[in-house]
């Protein structure tokens, strides 16, 4: 696995709505740039061998480092794959939907739900949403949110941005009620 950068954020809200925001509420994103193992070779009929040389290296590579950013224990989780224009969306997503490499964030966070995921193909600079859920109720509205993320010269047109997102909290200010008190 060829790797160009990594690039963590880390967002801290102070205030929200005209209201501080107590405790400070705090999202991380972790996002490697890595060469897509299946650019220039045609259709790949069978995706296999790239998952098995990649996806698990990528979650043991990037989970760690958001629980680390975060530095504090995690609430809601989300994962994106953004490919290169040259490849297709389907490489974003074989990287991230295996177990291979989810199982390293679920065990990182203490999870138990899957992670809720964005992918798309687009040229370097483009901006995307992940999306994150609850780690172990996907009900809990609260912690229904997403982080912006923009990496501005990736991904190039072989490459593939995987990113890691975790929050210490549901959405600041979050004031609806329970999924379960609706008919």
């Amino acid at each position: 696995m060829s790797i160009r950068k990594i690039t963590t954020i880390v967002e801290e809200i102070l205030h929200e709505g005209g209201h501080a925001v107590e405790p400070t509420a705090r999202i991380a994103v972790v996002a490697a740039v890595v060469d897509n193992p299946w650019a220039g070779r045609g259709f790949v009929e069978d995706l296999s061998a790239g998952i098995d040389e990649n996806a698990s290296d990528l979650g043991a590579l990037l989970a760690p480092r958001v629980v680390e950013a975060l530095g504090a224990p995690i609430e809601a989780f989300g994962k994106a794959a953004i490919v290169g224009l040259n490849g297709e969306i389907e490489h974003g997503s074989a990287l991230i939907h295996t177990l291979k490499f989810g199982n390293h964030f679920r065990d990182a966070a203490h999870a138990s739900t899957l992670l809720p995921a964005v992918e798309k193909r687009a040229a370097a600079g483009t901006t995307f949403d992940i999306p994150m859920k609850h780690i172990t109720d996907a009900t809990i509205r609260s912690h229904h949110q997403t982080i912006e993320v923009r990496i501005s010269d990736a991904p190039h047109a072989d490459e593939i941005i995987i990113a890691l997102a975790a929050s210490a909290q549901g959405r600041p200010q979050q004031r609806l009620a329970s999924l379960s008190t609706e008919r």
